[in-house]
């Protein structure tokens, strides 16, 4: 931009009437909405989850890996868990890319900076009305996830009890209220990675990085949920709140990790939210060939982040008496124990065998790990667990083996083996149909934090 030109640019926005935040984001939802991408991306969300789901639940194979996907046979409401996994890994890292990722970096390819200074005439408002628009989208999109596989699971299964991760039912009304806190917690890890694409887009201007940084955020995220990291690191990351909801699905409901998850994701918004709005009011206009500065990228960006995980995991591990990984022996034994009793009770209704409680099944668990010849802790494939039950009237303890696969972030997969007539594998007749015996193989989620 030439001399003459800045002066004209200023000219004409000192005497330019100022346009309000309201109607700068009206300008700046439209813009949005109007690109195909965009477009295409709210089709994709609003359709092809009920799809998916209406499609998976009717086949003969379930996607027994996935949390709740053993489940998308017996009841409607397991349909949203499962996408919603899915959208936590991969689906919302991406649509926070396309959306937050792009909307400034779009200006600096185009070279329409000077035109929206002049009729809007502060760059603060033209920064809110970006974010606020883009924010709207994405919730949007996210709405849609939501609903969409809710809806195909209602429409394919029906509106049945949902089998909870202690293995206790949720009646069709405490699995929907569960599943929309689920949803709503996702938000906030969500906006975070929204707020890191807003950053992204301002530091890095015209830069195909400014793009990819929520995916790429995200993806780390993952990676360190898989590492056998401390409990205070583990949720001092914005990324645990995608992996936090589970604990809505126990009884009593785990709420203090997903609170602190979320506390964290919303700490991570206002940062990052905050410095993308500091480097933008700095920047310079009047250089058509602006692309981003690396350093201020990294002095605003990069360090301030890191300098928040540290405070977080400061913070959490001062409030949280919990230390190492949290998957210690006795707490294993004690959810495997508890899921069993849960699931038992569930298997004696659907064989028509005389109904019993979990306090006259006094259900416990013996867990080693490595046969006893390592620590008695952490994540792993190699745990061994031997539930004993009782039953009135029966003299013999009744017994059952299972191989624990746990993962680092808690939850583990109980595969049953032996006697076949109580965790095998064989189906039983339900209301929904034929269905494998519900103690053959379950999911489950070790408490990280200490219980009081």
């Amino acid at each position: 931009m030439t001399t003459a030109t800045a002066t004209t640019v200023a000219e004409r926005t000192a005497t330019a009437p100022r346009v309000s935040v309201a109607r700068g984001y009206r300008f700046e939802l439209v813009k949005l909405v109007s690109q195909w991408r965009v477009r295409l991306l709210v089709l994709a969300c609003w359709i092809a989850p009920a799809l998916f789901v209406a499609g998976v639940s009717g086949q003969s194979t379930l996607p027994s890996d996935t949390l709740f996907g053993r489940w998308m046979h017996a009841t409607g409401w397991a349909g949203p868990l499962v996408m919603l996994g899915f959208a936590g890994t991969w689906a919302l890292p991406l649509l926070t890319s396309l959306v937050a990722g792009d909307v400034f970096a779009a200006e600096d390819r185009l070279g329409t900076w000077r035109h929206l200074l002049v009729a809007v005439r502060s760059p603060a408002r033209i920064f809110v009305a970006k974010a606020l628009a883009s924010v709207t989208v994405i919730l949007a999109l996210v709405a849609g996830l939501a609903v969409s596989s809710t809806v195909g699971g209602l429409l394919a299964v029906g509106n049945q009890p949902l089998v909870g991760l202690d293995g206790h039912l949720l009646a069709p009304g405490d699995a929907a209220g569960a599943v929309l806190l689920s949803w709503t917690a996702a938000l906030a890890p969500t906006l975070a990675l929204a707020a890191i694409g807003l950053l992204g887009s301002v530091a890095l201007g015209r830069s195909s990085m400014g793009l990819l940084l929520p995916v790429l955020v995200a993806l780390a995220m993952q990676v360190a949920q898989m590492l056998p990291l401390p409990v205070a690191v583990r949720l001092a990351l914005p990324g645990y709140a995608f992996i936090a909801w589970n604990g809505l699905f126990t009884s009593p409901a785990q709420l203090t990790p997903l609170l602190i998850a979320v506390a964290v994701s919303l700490a991570w918004t206002a940062l990052a939210t905050a410095l993308a709005h500091l480097l933008f009011v700095r920047r310079d206009f009047t250089n058509p060939a602006y692309d981003g500065s690396g350093r201020r990228a990294f002095t605003f960006g990069v360090l301030p982040l890191a300098a928040l995980t540290a405070v977080t995991v400061g913070a959490v591990a001062v409030a949280t008496p919990s230390t190492g990984s949290g998957i210690e022996q006795a707490k294993v034994q004690k959810s495997l124990a508890t899921v069993f009793a849960h699931l038992y009770r569930l298997q004696t209704r659907q064989l028509h065998r005389p109904a019993v409680t979990e306090a006259q099944l006094r259900t416990s668990a013996a867990c080693t790990k490595s046969d006893g010849q390592a620590a008695q802790e952490g994540a792993g494939n190699d745990w061994r667990c031997v539930v004993s039950w009782h039953l009135p009237g029966v003299a013999v303890t009744g017994s059952a083996i299972y191989q624990l696969d746990i993962t680092s972030d808690g939850r583990f997969v109980a595969d049953g083996d032996g006697p076949k007539e109580v965790n095998g594998y064989f189906l039983v007749r339900t209301s929904t149909g034929d269905a494998p015996n519900p103690l053959w193989q379950f999911d489950g989620n070790v408490e990280l934090l200490e219980t009081q």
